[in-house]
């Protein structure tokens, strides 16, 4: 009784572009989507994912309502029964996505590590310098901002990233993901749900590994005498490397289970 009319939501969506002046390739690339997905919108042969409602109205300068419905409204007319019939339409639209499930493996693996990088930081931040070292924190505080951002991020890959993503990653070709805070834009490769759990699993590894790692440089850094200057470049050349690692991976299993 509230299922979407896609006749009329492809049709709707066709005004509205060209009333913009836009082509369908100009619209997917403000939606980070492919032309196919337009035109498969706009023939009624699917529709969208709800996460990308809000910005497909903004696009096309009209609200949400309006797309669910097919049509311009008159808000101020509209009554209670039409207002309550677009929210189950919208509820109808969307695809539930289950919470992600914490692992007893999970808590065990990102703990101890956790506990272990911490041994490492208590290490190299109040007893190397009983010994008459330099702390870590002042002789290696960029590879610190590393491990601050390991921890964070591990946070998010083992315990609250998805598990998979909505069918419309299957069905379009998309090579954008947003989850919260959490964006990624990765031209050149599509995120579905035969990659996915890859790259969910390449996030969580390459977190605990430079979890675990970036103390040890610091540590190293600090106990060999290594030139100030040459220390700071070394940092910096691993803050790249961090990002290349955490990036490279998605790409790499993106492709190739994708």
């Amino acid at each position: 009784m509230f299922e979407i009319d896609k006749v009329a939501f492809g049709a709707f969506i066709a005004e509205q572009r060209k009333a913009k002046g836009y082509t369908q390739k100009e619209l997917a690339e403000k939606l980070f989507i492919s032309d196919k997905a337009i035109s498969k919108w706009e023939r009624a042969l699917s529709l969208p994912d709800i996460t990308l409602l809000v910005p497909l109205a903004e696009a096309l300068d009209v609200t949400v309502a309006e797309l669910l419905e097919g049509r311009k409204l008159d808000n101020g007319g509209m009554n209670k029964e039409e207002v309550e019939a677009i929210v189950k339409k919208a509820i109808n639209f969307s695809e539930e996505i289950p919470r992600k499930k914490i692992e007893k493996r999970s808590v065990a693996v990102f703990g101890g590590c956790v506990v272990i990088s911490v041994l490492e930081l208590v290490f190299g931040i109040w007893i190397l310098p009983m010994f008459g070292f330099d702390s870590v924190l002042s002789r290696a505080s960029q590879v610190m901002i590393i491990e601050l951002l390991s921890f964070i991020f591990g946070l998010y890959a083992w315990f609250i990233m998805k598990d998979r993503l909505p069918a419309y990653y299957d069905e379009n070709k998309i090579n954008a993901y947003s989850d919260g805070f959490f964006r990624m834009n990765m031209p050149g490769m599509n995120f579905n749900n035969r990659n996915w759990p890859y790259i969910v699993k390449s996030l969580q590894k390459w977190s605990v590994i430079s979890l675990i790692t970036a103390p040890l440089v610091g540590i190293i850094l600090t106990v060999f005498p290594i030139d100030y200057w040459v220390a700071f470049g070394i940092q910096y050349g691993l803050l790249l490397v961090y990002l290349v690692g955490l990036f490279a991976p998605i790409y790499v299993v993106g492709k190739k289970y994708g």
